[in-house]
């Protein structure tokens, strides 16, 4: 009788399926009390986030009032995600993990500059995108790019930080994105709403992966400033 032998995944692929896969260490153990103050905190600074997202892509772009209400968000997003209790920043073998979140932010990149090239063949998904990416050729660059970096970073804090840990083991990946997806519905940009799944989704399964949110948080900083810069326009 032959031995049956377990699948290995191969050595050049090991770190790709260590940050996208699901992670062997154990849950943070949350009181239930920190549980219930995260619910709390997390909807109301999910339907606040909401409102100024809106008003901040309804303002003229390179305008002050864009810049304040850019700034107001990344803050209501930063300030939620610290009231609602412990963030963590998560491991993977050890070792604080950057290198291979930020190829896949470059990776993620490459696949929405290909998409770009094709959505411009349709007008009007030409135009929902030309909406957005509007803000970044209008204006003072480093502004855009401030107010890009930061929001990203209190997006990560905050989504897939503390309202990812509100939703426990019951499948907080998923139900994280769907929020996440929800939220960004308030711009009633189609493109943008698509872009949150598809990232909403990479950024999720990073987290649960690493057991926090340092692998997003690089992942999506990256993208952002390759999209600025780089993004066929």
């Amino acid at each position: 009788m032959t031995r049956a032998t377990t699948p290995t995944v191969p050595a050049g692929l090991h770190r790709w399926v260590a940050v996208l896969g699901p992670s062997t260490t154990p849950y943070h153990a949350e009181s239930d009390l920190v549980r219930r103050r995260r619910r709390v905190v997390v909807a109301a600074t999910g339907v606040v986030g909401a409102g100024l997202l809106a008003l901040t892509l309804r303002t003229e772009a390179g305008s002050q009032a864009f810049y304040w209400y850019g700034a107001l968000l990344a803050g209501c997003w930063m300030l939620g995600a610290l009231m609602s209790g412990p963030l963590h920043l998560g491991r993977l073998d050890g070792r604080r993990h950057v290198l291979v979140p930020a190829v896949l932010g470059a990776g993620a990149f490459a696949v929405f500059a290909v998409a770009a090239l094709v959505v411009r063949r349709v007008p009007t998904l030409d135009d929902l995108v030309d909406d957005v990416i509007s803000r970044a050729d209008t204006g003072s660059l480093t502004l855009v790019v401030a107010v890009a970096l930061v929001n990203g970073l209190a997006e990560e804090l905050f989504f897939r930080g503390a309202l990812y840990s509100a939703f426990g083991r019951h499948r907080p990946w998923l139900w994280s994105t769907v929020a996440y997806v929800v939220v960004t519905a308030a711009t009633l940009n189609v493109m943008l709403v698509l872009a949150a799944a598809a990232m909403g989704t990479l950024f999720a399964l990073e987290r649960r992966s690493t057991r926090g949110v340092l692998a997003p948080v690089v992942t999506h900083l990256t993208w952002s400033v390759l999209m600025i810069f780089f993004l066929p326009r």
